[in-house]
């Protein structure tokens, strides 16, 4: 089978499973399978497959058919103009966040920031892309090993591994030091809502990293009670919420003692951070 039979067939399969972007994933199947990149698609095209890319790429179509995210079909996926790996232990790290990682880089760069922790780092994109970036010392923690080690892993194939600490810790469990900024993109789905969303997200994100319990807003509540204990004077709180939760979280900032609120949006002009400082 030449290189643009795999593609058309691929195509047509995905197409066939109701795929939207069946063209796009089945480029990056077949390039994937052949290790090729996408103009030699064009150009190779009727270049032959081994049997082993045969095998590699049927093996990869069946779970795009299954609406496997393709990120964790290919293993990695683009973050702020960076690689990240990604495994069954992670969120996939999405375009919204990267409106909370600006924000804290602006703050960062105005103040003179040196150190931050990230509360639920995942596959690391939060605190791999400040320390790349805006040059800090970093701390990260979750309570997954599979999602620390993934993690780590970023953190060093991105060359800042040297500038961040890896810490198995349920929050602030195992923390003793503060920091001037705490960031987070918290688990802020409510329970109720997690069986509805698509088959890519419900059945093949890691649960825990989704569920913020019935009302959404459980791991909020948690860091900003403790928080306060973890924050240098003056320092900052930075929180990803979900569309409908500014409000709510802001409520809990100000119950915790936080002031300086702000709200940002994401490009879609929905609320997508909020952030507070600790005076």
């Amino acid at each position: 089978m030449t290189i643009k039979t795999a593609l058309n067939n691929t195509v047509d399969r995905l197409r066939a499973a109701g795929i939207e972007t069946c063209r796009l994933d089945a480029e990056l199947l077949v390039c994937e399978a052949v290790k090729c990149s996408r103009i030699h698609l064009i150009t190779r095209d009727n270049t032959s497959l081994t049997l082993q890319q045969e095998a590699d790429l049927e093996a990869m179509t069946l779970r795009r058919l299954k609406y496997e995210p393709m990120q964790y079909i290919l293993g990695h996926c683009e973050f702020m103009g960076l690689d990240f790996r990604v495994t069954g232990d992670t969120l996939i790290p999405r375009g919204d966040t990267e409106c909370l990682v600006e924000h804290v880089l602006d703050y960062i760069k105005k103040n003179n920031t040196k150190t931050v922790l990230d509360i639920g780092t995942g596959s690391g994109a939060i605190i791999v892309s400040l320390a790349y970036y805006g040059k800090i010392i970093g701390t990260a923690v979750d309570i997954s090993e599979g999602a620390l080690k993934v993690a780590e892993e970023n953190a060093l194939s991105n060359g800042v591994k040297n500038q961040i600490s890896f810490i198995k810790s349920d929050l602030f469990e195992n923390l003793d030091t503060k920091f001037d900024v705490i960031v987070s993109n918290p688990p802020y789905i409510e329970r109720d809502v997690i069986p509805t969303l698509g088959s890519n997200v419900k059945d093949y994100e890691p649960v825990g990293a989704l569920d913020g319990g019935v009302d959404g807003l459980d791991f909020y509540r948690a860091i900003s009670t403790a928080a306060p204990g973890y924050l240098n004077s003056n320092g900052l709180i930075a929180f990803e919420i979900g569309y409908n939760q500014a409000e709510a979280v802001k409520n809990i900032l100000v119950k915790a003692g936080f002031t300086d609120i702000e709200i940002a949006r994401d490009l879609s002009g929905l609320d997508r951070v909020v952030c507070a400082r600790l005076k």
